[in-house]
């Protein structure tokens, strides 16, 4: 955009109205990119066009702007609706965009002479009667089972017209045998009655449960008073059914009555919003809607988008909104609550639970059907809960190994992205420490490692672990400022008392959640390392004692003992040889030395 057309698009917005509204960025080819609301058109337009913007993709929005179109509303909640309105038909480049791909059930009440109800995924406007969405099918079809057993309500498909019923068409069928139809295709039942039943279903869709046990008593009553106990008992078994349901759906007070509650939660590229809505204190709804962030926008412009877009897709006219925050918009006739005790704030607690659950499985399934997603999912987790600078894609775990001093080694072992990376493995012979000194002996292991990687221009990791406490650490700590790496590599230690994690210069240990991913790695390279080192440390006192016990032989020395483990692997197998067979690798007077020593009785 040039700065004459920038001048022009200014003076334009300086004409707006300081007015609630909407406004439109329209690109050079006359298309939509950007709806969005404002309770004051100029202040907010302008705003794009002053401010410097953080967000890249919005300064890249004000340069695709070529015009601008707006509309004044009388109230916030009008540029609400409309704004949300355009959202959806245009679906504009800028703006958030709906993430609900999925079809929830729904129950339908076919608008019909004598409606069916089933549930279905698909919503036809033809004048039937939607109630939802359900989360699930089994949710759906559980309700739908208990107007079942409560009212006869037909399943078959037959075109129960006026005309067709008079002409004596159809013929009652199982279903009116078993007793799950009335046969009103026989007009074996009362086209008022059914009508009747019908209402009673909607009650329950609509979890308004009072009408429908009203209704069921005075019928009960009404039998029993006739003396057709039969009749009553039956009444009575269905206002059981429905006690039944409505204890499983009570959560709260019954005195709670026409609410919407909803939570948000978002990560870096979406936001969640979860809804219920509670009736005669049952959750009668369950709904959550994800929608992908495009400009960053503020949780309170995703949570304003959301509750108009919910309202609309589950029909609700409830007259309370319980938010976890205010969205900085009212809506006529309706109360809107931030709780901060009480049961609405246990429902709010209970509602925001629920949308935390299902981010975190989202991301969690994201990262199954992604490698790519879970390993950087990882590090970023990693990174967050250590403090690090950087992503640990290399990491490099230290750990020594003695038995009083007997035979010290260590072994450092490497992880790449969380994964053990065994051909990088590397095992150290302690050369300058005597006894047992595990500070000093990290000391020379982690200089003679580094000075080496240093040297040969290795790649160095982007964190070090230390086996070991604070004075381990310190130790290794020392080493780096000694070769310069001081803030070049960042360095842990890890105690394995408490798994308590120390941190160079902080004497405060961190303390991370046992289930925490990150602390399961760091246990994973801390094992890795000590199963490492104890395997050397093992093949060293073995080696040991082989040697020792061939060195015991008058005339054999160590190099001479070491060529024949070398050549022949064990002591048990040189014991077996002929006097020919150890000739030939140490010579005819050494082999007669050591088939006397251990075969005394052929000599």
């Amino acid at each position: 955009m040039s700065r004459e057309d920038t001048k022009l698009l200014y003076d334009e917005v300086k004409k707006l109205p300081a007015n609630p509204g909407i406004y439109q960025f329209f690109d050079k080819e006359d298309k939509i990119i950007y709806v969005g609301k404002a309770k004051n058109l100029k202040k907010r337009v302008t705003s794009y066009f002053l401010k410097t913007h953080n967000n890249r993709k919005t300064e890249i929005l004000v340069r695709q702007i070529d015009k601008i179109r707006h509309v004044v509303v009388d109230s916030e909640e009008d540029a609400l609706l409309l704004e949300n309105n355009l959202i959806k038909k245009y679906q504009p480049k800028y703006n958030i965009l709906l993430k609900d791909d999925k079809t929830f059930p729904w129950i339908c009440i076919k608008n019909e002479p004598f409606p069916r109800i089933f549930y279905t995924r698909k919503i036809i406007k033809d004048g039937s009667n939607y109630y939802g969405p359900y989360t699930s099918v089994y949710m759906a079809k559980t309700i739908l089972d208990v107007i079942k057993r409560l009212f006869q309500i037909r399943n078959c498909k037959l075109v129960l017209t006026d005309a067709n019923l008079q002409s004596k068409k159809f013929k009652k069928c199982l279903e009116f045998q078993i007793g799950n139809c009335k046969a009103p295709c026989e007009l074996l039942y009362a086209k008022s009655n059914y009508g009747t039943d019908i209402q009673n279903a909607k009650a329950i869709l609509s979890g308004t449960l009072a009408p429908v046990f009203n209704f069921l008593k005075t019928s009960m009553q009404f039998a029993a008073d006739k003396y057709d106990f039969e009749r009553a008992d039956e009444y009575k078994s269905k206002i059981q059914i429905l006690e039944n349901y409505k204890s499983k759906s009570l959560v709260c007070s019954s005195a709670m009555t026409n609410l919407d509650i909803f939570s948000f939660h978002e990560d870096e590229k979406n936001g969640y919003v979860n809804y219920f809505r509670i009736v005669d204190g049952s959750i009668v709804t369950s709904y959550l809607l994800e929608v992908k962030k495009k400009l960053n926008e503020s949780k309170e412009d995703i949570l304003s988008f959301c509750i108009v877009e919910i309202r609309k897709i589950c029909n609700s006219a409830s007259s309370e909104i319980i938010l976890p925050f205010l969205i900085g918009y009212d809506f006529s006739n309706i109360k809107m609550t931030v709780p901060q005790i009480g049961e609405k704030k246990k429902l709010l607690e209970l509602c925001e639970r629920n949308g935390r659950l299902f981010m975190l499985e989202r991301a969690k399934n994201e990262s199954v059907k992604s490698p790519v997603l879970k390993k950087q999912r990882l590090l970023e987790k990693m990174q967050k809960d250590l403090n690090l600078t950087n992503l640990p894609h290399h990491i490099e775990c230290f750990d020594n190994s003695n038995i009083s001093g007997d035979f010290p080694v260590s072994s450092c072992v490497v992880f790449i992205d969380g994964k053990p990376f065994k051909s990088q493995y590397r095992r150290f012979n302690i050369k300058s420490v005597e006894g047992p000194n595990d500070f000093a002996s990290m000391e020379e292991v982690v200089e003679r490692r580094y000075s080496r990687q240093l040297s040969e221009g290795n790649q160095l990791p982007d964190l070090i672990v230390i086996d070991g406490g604070k004075g381990q650490l310190s130790s290794a700590f020392s080493v780096l400022q000694k070769l310069g790496l001081e803030g070049r590599i960042q360095i842990i230690g890890i105690a394995k008392r408490l798994e308590e994690l120390y941190f160079a210069n902080d004497p405060i240990p961190l303390y991370l959640d046992k289930k925490s991913e990150t602390l399961k790695v760091l246990q994973h390279l801390r094992d890795e390392a000590h199963r490492f080192g104890i395997t050397f440390h093992r093949v060293k006192r073995a080696e040991n004692f082989t040697s020792s016990a061939l060195s015991e032989v008058a005339g054999i020395g160590n190099k001479t003992a070491e060529k024949l483990l070398s050549h022949f692997k064990s002591v048990e197998i040189i014991k077996k040889l002929s006097k020919e067979e150890l000739e030939k690798v140490i010579g005819k007077d050494k082999s007669e030395k050591i088939i006397a020593y251990f075969h005394p009785d052929k000599h």
